[in-house]
């Protein structure tokens, strides 16, 4: 299984109904420029109309944009349309946690959901409440509130794990396959790194399931080089989510403590000799001497656990989530990367202050100082 197809880590029948992996990361996008525009400041959302653009900003800021900040919003956000990037619970929740000053760290591992004070009630199995919100034209400064995640969508607290098992992911990425797409899509939307940057072939294999041929085309080479560089590191760290899946048939996510999902145990004669997942037990092997152990893991955390909220815990207290939410907060407030050394200290300064506190509005905040004026 070469790299170059690695897209296809979610194995097994593709997904009928779920949001395109695309449309659901630029949702995330655009909730972080929906609060650098409550911030004021001059930030690129994802693609919106004149009219879409300066609807929001009224929304969020309470005035309107002024002539230069809606010009450059029309002339940036060329890329997709605002349906692409609809509000859903993960949306709602990222929205939420920087307004209210949360740790956002605990955007993977938190028992929370954000949702809006009118409209139909929150529903498991369907995204009616978000939508209303957005066509009523709610002000989403007023109206989103914080609630307990367990209380709407029936997971016991001790298997929420923020926005992973918000109804917008479990849809997108728990769908059928083999739930290494949850791995790969948090990976890449919270630690700003694909599998082909993480790729390292040095990894002990025997955690690598069953469904993964060690001789893809007959040739045991191609595993050796390719596949096992990503599925040692992946597949222990996925076992996180061995107890759930987003059933179609009643369009909500399911969770089954104790009880392997069946998709873990999908292709199983393709090795028969390799992994089969027992529980939700995980570990992260990237801790080992190597290329990833540079993505800077806590040194208090014991780098395995169960479950998905354990696992959300690791990922969030990476040094690579803290430099990923400045990158973000970075391109859409300066609209740039750092532009010299001067600029990139400046960076580093605002990454250790997220790792200290957490606080994401405080990073909108510096990095509007650091680029002000360029």
């Amino acid at each position: 299984m070469p790299m170059n197809n690695h897209r296809s880590v979610n194995r097994g029948k593709a997904p009928a109904r779920s949001p395109r992996p695309a449309a659901f990361a630029k949702a995330a996008t655009l909730a972080f420029a929906i609060f650098a525009f409550a911030s004021a400041q001059q930030a690129v959302a994802d693609p919106l109309t004149r009219n879409q653009a300066k609807r929001m900003y009224d929304r969020l800021t309470g005035t309107p944009p002024s002539p230069a900040v809606l010009d450059q919003l029309e002339t940036k956000v060329t890329q997709v349309g605002l349906a692409d990037a609809a509000l859903n619970d993960y949306t709602a929740t990222v929205i939420g946690m920087v307004r209210d000053d949360k740790d956002f760290r605990g955007i993977l591992s938190d028992d929370i959901l954000y949702v809006g004070n009118s409209g139909p009630a929150y529903s498991a199995t369907d995204n009616a409440h978000y939508e209303a919100l957005e066509s009523n034209n709610a002000d989403l400064r007023a109206v989103l509130q914080p609630r307990v995640q367990s209380s709407l969508n029936g997971l016991p607290p001790e298997a929420t794990a923020g926005v992973i098992t918000s109804r917008a992911a479990s849809e997108a990425f728990f769908i059928d396959g083999t739930n290494r797409a949850m791995f790969r899509f948090t990976l890449l939307n919270h630690l700003c790194r694909d599998m082909e940057q993480v790729h390292d072939t040095s990894r002990p294999p025997d955690r690598i399931r069953q469904d993964v041929t060690r001789s893809p085309g007959g040739d045991s080479s191609v595993f050796l080089n390719n596949c096992i560089g990503c599925h040692s590191g992946m597949d222990p760290m996925a076992q996180a989510f061995a107890y759930y899946d987003f059933d179609e048939t009643v369009a909500k996510l399911v969770y089954t403590p104790g009880q392997v999902q069946a998709k873990y145990t999908i292709n199983s004669d393709n090795f028969k000799p390799g992994f089969i997942t027992p529980d939700d037990q995980w570990e992260n092997r990237w801790r080992l001497p190597g290329l990833n152990k540079q993505l800077g893991w806590a040194s208090n955390l014991p780098g395995k656990g169960a479950g998905a909220k354990s696992l959300g815990t690791e990922l969030a207290n990476s040094d690579a989530f803290a430099e990923c939410q400045v990158e973000k907060v970075f391109r859409t407030v300066c609209l740039r990367t750092p532009a010299d050394t001067t600029e990139q200290g400046k960076f580093d300064g605002i990454v250790s202050g997220f790792k200290s506190t957490g606080n994401l509005k405080r990073v909108f905040a510096e990095t509007a100082a650091a680029c002000a004026g360029n």
